[in-house]
């Protein structure tokens, strides 16, 4: 009997793993639209605050990530959430996930 209790626990423990392993790790970054002019491509300013190693002052880091928005809603200035995804294109590797705020 307690071969089968052990065999049960050992069942639970790879199920455990196994979950843990289907965890979305595909980054989530916010930033500002900066270019619209391509067709189901915009590009977003994202901007990344981390402290600087020597001086601890924070300082601020931007990159430019070329998204890809398949229905062509995001407009210069849309605040917006990108997600990590399968290489597009040369230079797409993200994709629109929602604009979060409208350009005024």
């Amino acid at each position: 009997m307690s071969e089968h209790l052990s065999e049960q626990a050992g069942d639970q423990g790879t199920a455990s793993q196994e979950v843990m392993s289907r965890v979305n790790r595909r980054k989530v970054r916010e930033g500002i639209v900066t270019s619209d002019a391509m067709d189901k491509t915009v590009v977003v300013k994202v901007v990344e605050r981390v402290r600087h190693r020597r001086y601890a002052k924070t300082v601020q880091r931007t990159k430019r990530l070329h998204v890809h928005d398949e229905s062509n809603q995001a407009k210069k200035g849309d605040r917006v959430r990108v997600a990590e995804t399968r290489p597009l294109s040369k230079l797409k590797r993200w994709r629109l996930m929602e604009i979060l705020e409208r350009a005024r």
